[in-house]
């Protein structure tokens, strides 16, 4: 045969598919529903991730902060006056306690003042005042924003005077809400909001004042429009931290534990459901091309015994590869596109997010390639098969396979054609590429693919090995058991039969949606907890001891609260030295030295709630000796770990202390603000203030503080209801797209799978053709393959339900998120996949029990 033009290749290969339209359905839509889903979910995930970020931007009113207690050196300043001449906007804001009082009372009130620029503050969100209007407004340089509680302390009314240091001001309006609430202080007295030009007028600020500055940073957007990089906010972070040694630089991913793993977890789970969407369709595209290329042997060999080389005939069903995965590539970006769209719609109800689509070159390229590339990569060893059909199979292909076992036959097959060996290769670094490409990490790339591969090869061990327990099995039963059943399990041996390989691939298939699900549920489980709707959002400051007594009482009383109140008691100390080294001297990471001399400890006989440990372990109960537990941030920058010591000073006592365990709040209970916590034998006879948290209903906040302040007026109430809600919201926003996300991940797979099963369909042609030939009924041959759809469904629900806790288990841990197995979901995955095995086996193949043996023996 002469040389073969790419472009008559290309005409035989489109002459082909427009023959069997059928034949092709299951590979375009094998690769369209998974790019599909790769790019549906990215693309929705990377417009609801920015929309997240900017709400977690806005709980810090800021990209970063910087906490000091002191002016910046003029060396300092320089360096700020740098960063700012680079783009990035800074503005500061100054928190100090002063005395308040007003004409209609002569007892002054210790106030929390708060002074910012109104023209830059906050960088994200916005403060809530009443009546409702802008910050520049209400903050001029003769007027001052309110909390409500003030106004019942003092008896005031909006547009009332004030006396703050040497100025009075008025009263503009009631500060309802603060972005950054949850990340200023929270210090004793009601909220006072003043702009720094009434800062300067009220003269309270004076050289040895103490007062706290908090530096706000808002990092310039990228030329190109897109979203603020984390690694932008981070290169920042770092430089703050050198020039700012004394400071306490936090960025916006650290404002709000709660937030920050939901948010984290949220990314890692979204990049695992477009890399899972991708396998399942690499897996349908497999299957399906497989099973076609298998079908068209009989061409092949004609083809070959007219004179044609194995190198034009590749040649041919390569253009045929390639234009399949182009056409599923288009069709997948295309409903990709919809379902980015569509998404927003479907959870109106749940998130507030808005419709965008990006149709980025970049985007549509990726899922063209992505589309091509897995078509590409698995269908290699298939046209690598082409090479091997000889002319002669025409006259024995029916009994070319032997009886060997399937990784035995694998094997040998390896050490025959090198080929396989490299095209082995290929997939494992086309995967990789993709997966580094669609995570951003090459690390992640190489564990998914070498993982993959690893999996792989077990479940391939695995289901063999099933399959030759089964064939052990038949063998000491075949007498006892109905005919029809021996006949439908011996079909999963039979010669020619794919059992292993389609095995392995619906186990894979399983496993990785299972895996999906189970790593969803945990997640969104430990969501619910940090969104519970009775977490505390009302803080209580300088209760004594004579006053909790009464003070549980009244609180047990009040109708506004919705849950038991958390009590802390705080014994106020400081830190001398560090692993017998004194404070003075101590290496310290952004910790103000000056706040070693401030340090609250608290007691607890058992992990508080809300608490994770993160190293060491808790002391048993009733544990005698001085040990403590370290905050894991705190430690990091004393530069401890467990089994350092620690001594802490309380009134004229030492207390030499072994950190015994380092942990991590959620950020939602009163007792986050533990950094510190001993035994209660230690700190026993030492004074205690209490301090508490309770839940209240939001818009009941205001008759809590006034039934508070008329029995207890010297306990300070923080309210900080509305900025919890705000984080709460966004916490179930989380959980709402993971688990719509994770519940389409989960049907593009069983649609994939029941591709790759519907792919067979051509193998059992020729076998109801026997089978009726030798006399079977329609009946007959329905039990039959039942049967062997039913078994194969069981086995490899039974394999990859098995492998998907393992993986589950490993990555939630990984992820610090509880593992429990679940036996009702087990058993619903395995009968779902039996189920989906039959169903889909006889969706595909019901039509060809209606086919008459003349008319497939003579296409023959």
């Amino acid at each position: 045969m002469a040389s073969l033009s790419y472009r008559s290749a290309a005409k035989i290969a489109f002459r082909e598919m427009h023959s069997s339209r059928g034949k092709f359905l299951f590979v375009v839509l094998s690769v369209a529903i998974g790019v599909a889903a790769l790019t549906g979910v990215r693309g929705f995930s990377s417009s609801f991730r920015t929309a997240l970020m900017n709400r977690a931007r806005s709980i810090m009113a800021a990209d970063l902060s910087a906490r000091m207690f002191q002016q910046p050196t003029p060396a300092q300043q320089k360096g700020l006056d740098a960063i700012e001449a680079e783009g990035v906007e800074i503005t500061s804001v100054t928190e100090m306690l002063s005395m308040a009082s007003s004409p209609k009372t002569l007892d002054p009130l210790l106030v929390s003042l708060k002074a910012v620029d109104p023209s830059m503050y906050p960088f994200y969100g916005e403060v809530k005042l009443a009546p409702a209007g802008r910050l520049q407004d209400a903050l001029r340089g003769d007027s001052v924003a309110v909390a409500d509680d003030l106004l019942v302390r003092l008896q005031l009314k909006v547009g009332d005077s004030l006396k703050i240091g040497n100025h009075v001001f008025r009263i503009a309006s009631v500060v309802v809400d603060e972005p950054d609430r949850l990340s200023g202080s929270f210090a004793a007295g009601p909220r006072v909001m003043i702009s720094r030009e009434g800062l300067e007028k009220s003269e309270l600020l004076a050289p040895g004042s103490h007062a706290g500055q908090r530096y706000l940073f808002r990092v310039p957007k990228p030329a190109n429009g897109q979203s603020i990089s984390d690694d932008a906010v981070a290169k920042l972070k770092e430089r703050l931290e050198k020039l700012l040694p004394e400071a306490q630089v936090i960025d916006y991913r650290e404002t709000n534990p709660a937030l920050t793993e939901g948010l984290d977890r949220a990314t890692s789970l979204l990049s695992l459901m477009s890399l899972v969407a991708l396998v399942l369709g690499a897996v349908g595209v497999a299957m399906a091309m497989r099973a076609h290329l298998q079908q068209r042997l009989d061409t092949i060999a004609i083809m070959k015994s007219l004179g044609a080389r194995s190198g034009q005939i590749t040649k041919i069903y390569l253009l045929q590869t390639l234009l399949l995965g182009l056409l599923g590539g288009l069709l997948g970006v295309a409903l990709g596109a919809a379902v980015q769209l569509t998404f927003p719609y479907l959870l109106a109800k749940f998130i507030n997010v808005p419709t965008e689509l990006h149709p980025q070159v970049r985007t549509v390229g990726t899922g063209l390639g992505v589309g091509v590339l897995t078509t590409l990569l698995f269908t290699l060893p298939p046209l690598l098969d082409i090479r091997g059909v000889r002319p002669v199979l025409i006259l024995r292909r029916a009994v070319e396979d032997n009886d060997d076992p399937f990784v035995t036959a694998v094997l040998r097959k390896l050490r025959k054609n090198l080929a396989q060996l490299v095209a082995f290769v290929l997939i494992l670094a086309g995967l990789a590429a993709i997966a580094t490409t669609l995570s951003d990490s090459a690390t992640v790339g190489k564990v998914f693919s070498l993982g993959l591969v690893a999996v792989l090869a077990v479940l391939l061990a695995a289901c063999a090995a099933v399959l030759a327990g089964l064939r052990w099995l038949l063998t000491r039963t075949r007498l006892r058991l109905p005919s029809a059943v021996r006949h439908g399990l011996a079909n999963l041996y039979r010669p020619g039969n794919p059992s292993a390989a389609l095995l392995a691939a619906l186990g894979m298939g399983v496993m990785q949606i299972t895996t999906v699900y189970l790593v969803q549920q945990a997640v969104v489980r430990e969501l619910h907890i940090s969104s519970a709707p009775n977490l505390p959002n009302v803080f209580l400051i300088d209760i004594t001891s004579d006053e909790v007594g009464g003070l549980r009482k009244l609180l047990a009383a009040e109708p506004s609260v919705t849950a038991k109140p958390e009590l802390l008691p705080v014994v106020s100390s400081r830190i001398v030295a560090i692993d017998g080294v004194p404070a003075s001297k101590a290496t310290l990471k952004n910790f103000p030295r000056r706040m070693l001399q401030s340090i609250s400890v608290t007691w607890f006989d058992d992990l508080p709630e809300g608490t994770k440990i993160v190293a060491g372990k808790w002391w048993p109960h009733g544990e005698q000796q001085p040990e403590v537990a370290v905050a894991q941030r705190v430690a990091e920058r004393l530069g401890v770990k467990v089994g350092s010591k620690i001594t802490f000073a309380a009134q004229d006592s030492q207390i030499v202390a072994t950190v015994a365990a380092l942990t991590k709040a959620d950020g939602q209970h009163t007792y986050a603000r533990a950094e510190f916590v001993m035994p209660p034998a230690p700190l026993k006879g030492l004074p205690v203030v209490w301090y508490g948290g309770v839940h209240a209903d939001p818009n009941r906040v205001g008759e809590l503080q006034r039934a508070l302040y008329k029995s207890y007026p010297t306990v300070t109430v923080i309210n900080v209801a509305q900025a919890l809600e705000t984080v709460r919201s966004v916490v179930i926003q989380i959980t709402y797209v993971i688990q719509f996300l994770a519940a389409f991940s989960v049907f593009a797979g069983i649609v994939i799978l029941a591709s790759s099963i519907a792919g067979t369909r051509y193998r059992r042609i020729r076998e109801v053709v026997v089978l009726k030939t030798l006399g079977a009924t329609r009946r007959r041959i329905v039990t039959v393959f039942s049967i062997e759809f039913a078994v194969l469904g069981l086995v490899a629900g039974v394999v990859g339900v098995g492998f998907a806790n393992l993986i589950a288990k490993v990555l939630l841990k990984r992820m610090t998120v509880a593992y429990s197995f679940h036996w009702d979901w087990t058993a619903v995955a395995l009968l779902g996949t039996a189920g989906l095995a039959v169903v889909t086996g006889w969706l595909a193949s019901h039509r060809i029990l209606g086919q008459k043996p003349l008319e497939v023996l003579r296409e023959e």
